[in-house]
């Protein structure tokens, strides 16, 4: 692996206000575009010249194994699975040195200093260098929208013992060791609390201070790996919206998030020309929100063979997606009625069978809901069209989002099923309107199995673990959480059944990529005091078998016994593995 810096043997610590970083970066020149993933004009990603598709896998906490043979080893299994692309956390922003672990970056004092030793962005190094050998793509996140800590914001801090100081990130809440969660390596909240004056959540995104700030983290990141062909993109931010863990002004809006990702875009892509840069946002749409970015007129499409006429787009309009909801459910109703007729579970009326308590589509159903409105400030459509945003980027997650308005006439999983569904199609229809790549960045569902270690991506507690001491009422300053269901989260079977429909309906309505979220990994070496805790089943005549990866919820078995890593294998073929 060439680095663009020379990365010291000691811990290196470089200011990012006034102070010239101590690692030097190489010059940004564009290098040959076959050895990067690149956009055809067809609007597919092409490597080696050759179609780009892919089934990948989230694995946030992989530059957080302290282990290069950890990060070796998971590597190599998720590739033997046929798995090509993998997404990861290229941040870890502390507020203080932790004695334990990685970190990345110190946002401090009114200052940053970025990390370049052996527990900084060495251990990124070493992601890279295992990808390129493994022959991995990744997908490397700059920033979070979520970082919550309740105790810290608006309410009154909680001491904190010495020990659990060093390796639990203060004001979560929980007992959890640091980076065990998505949403504990600090993100845009963290410069928020640090550098802004309302500390309000959309400064991140308009104060020039904080853009000045967190692009200079990006630049240091970014040169590092300007010449690595494991770089499919740089992810601007997961999930970025208005809402956060911290409150936002009423005025920030689709126009101010859009904004700030064109900013940002612009500057990744002059500090490195040869990846690409996607947006990371979640997927939600707003047709009735005012536009930047989109023409006025639809994209012209690329000719296809001679005497092929190429199909139109459909325009992603509020008329567009009433439509589509109501022509579902007239469907599902019809089938109701069939089954219904099949059991005897009708009445004949004239002739003709009218089966019983009908539940038929409410033509005043006019609501687009908040998956379309504009509510969260994001209009994925107005995004994919800014000049250096090179692919979409969207997220499923039906538990903790809602993507329609639920169809009474079916069970709450086929909803569920649906629901994603319709939302794959919609989010690729958006991007072919564009005429670039999207990829489904994130998908999931938390099953049964694992809704004990469930937590929400802005929150910091298991909400449906009566162990967790905030879930019964055993933290000062948090109120106690009462779990909703004892039977929360789905079986394995719907889950395996989920996520083969997505991703067919993925491949199928021309996404790029389908990246589940999360990967199980086993077997790796636990330390006191980080994400990987040791297993504690050590004895002097068996020594136990290694730790496993965090879970927050969504991971799949480390051993593969619910089904999913076989699920992902069995279907890359649809992406022409």
């Amino acid at each position: 692996m060439r680095l663009s810096s020379v990365v010291a043997p000691l811990l290196a610590l470089s200011s990012a206000v006034g102070v010239v970083s101590a690692v030097k970066p190489t010059r940004t020149t564009r290098q040959s575009s076959s050895q990067f993933i690149t956009v055809g004009a067809d609007g597919q990603f092409m490597k080696n010249g050759e179609p780009f598709r892919f089934i990948g896998t989230n694995a946030y906490w992989l530059p957080s194994l302290e282990s290069d043979t950890d990060i070796q080893n998971t590597l190599h299994n998720i590739a033997s699975k046929g798995i090509k692309v993998v997404r990861t956390w290229a941040f870890n922003d502390v507020t203080t040195i932790p004695e334990n672990g990685t970190w990345f970056q110190l946002i401090a004092n009114g200052t940053t200093s970025v990390n370049t030793g052996p527990n900084g962005l060495q251990r990124l190094d070493a992601v890279v260098s295992a990808a390129e050998k493994e022959g991995i793509s990744l997908i490397m996140s700059l920033t979070n929208n979520w970082n919550p800590q309740p105790l810290t914001d608006g309410t009154p801090l909680v001491p904190v013992s010495g020990n659990a100081r060093r390796d639990v990130t203060v004001g979560t809440g929980n007992d959890l060791p640091r980076n065990t969660l998505s949403n504990d390596y600090g993100g845009m909240d963290a410069y928020v609390r640090e550098f802004s004056v309302s500390k309000n959540h959309d400064e991140f995104y308009q104060n020039q201070s904080i853009i000045n700030i967190f692009q200079n983290y990006t630049d240091q990141v970014v040169k590092r790996y300007l010449n690595s062909p494991a770089i499919l993109a740089w992810e601007l931010a997961n999930d970025a919206r208005c809402n956060s863990s911290i409150a936002a002004t009423l005025t920030c809006n689709t126009t101010t998030v859009t904004s700030w990702h064109a900013t940002v875009a612009n500057h990744v892509k002059s500090v490195d020309p040869n990846h690409l840069v996607s947006s990371g946002v979640a997927g939600f749409q707003c047709p009735n929100c005012p536009k930047l970015f989109k023409p006025t007129a639809p994209a012209p499409l690329p000719s296809g063979a001679a005497g092929k006429k190429k199909r139109a787009v459909p325009q992603l309009t509020s008329a567009y997606v009433l439509k589509e909801r109501q022509e579902s459910r007239k469907r599902s109703w019809d089938l109701k009625k069939r089954e219904m007729f099949e059991q005897g579970k009708g009445m004949m009326i004239r002739g003709r069978w009218i089966a019983a308590r009908q539940t038929t589509p409410n033509p005043m159903d006019t609501d687009l809901g908040s998956a379309m409105d504009g509510t969260f400030g994001v209009d994925s459509e107005d995004i994919m069209f800014i000049g250096n945003i090179g692919f979409g980027s969207f997220q499923l997650f039906p538990d903790q989002n809602t993507y329609g308005a639920p169809d009474p006439n079916l069970p709450a999983i086929n909803n569920t099923i649906d629901q994603g569904i319709s939302w794959i199609k919609t989010n690729a229809m958006v991007a072919a309107g564009a005429n670039k790549p999207t990829v489904l960045t994130g998908f999931g569902l938390v099953t049964q199995n694992n809704s004990g270690d469930f937590v929400p991506f802005n929150s910091t507690i298991a909400p449906f673990n009566s162990s967790d001491p905030a879930v019964s009422g055993g933290i000062a300053g948090l109120p106690a959480v009462k779990a909703a269901s004892d039977d929360f989260g789905v079986t394995n079977a719907q889950q395996d059944d989920a996520y083969t429909q997505w991703i067919t309906a993925a491949a199928t309505a021309g996404v790029s990529g389908a990246v589940q979220y999360q990967w199980g990994q086993g077997g790796l070496t636990g330390q006191q005091g980080t994400d990987i805790v040791p297993n504690s089943d050590t004895t002097d005549v068996v020594p136990n078998a290694g730790a496993d990866s965090p879970n927050d919820g969504y991971q799949s078995a480390p051993t593969g016994s619910d089904g999913v890593q076989t699920t992902l294998t069995s279907l890359t073929s649809m992406f022409g593995a």
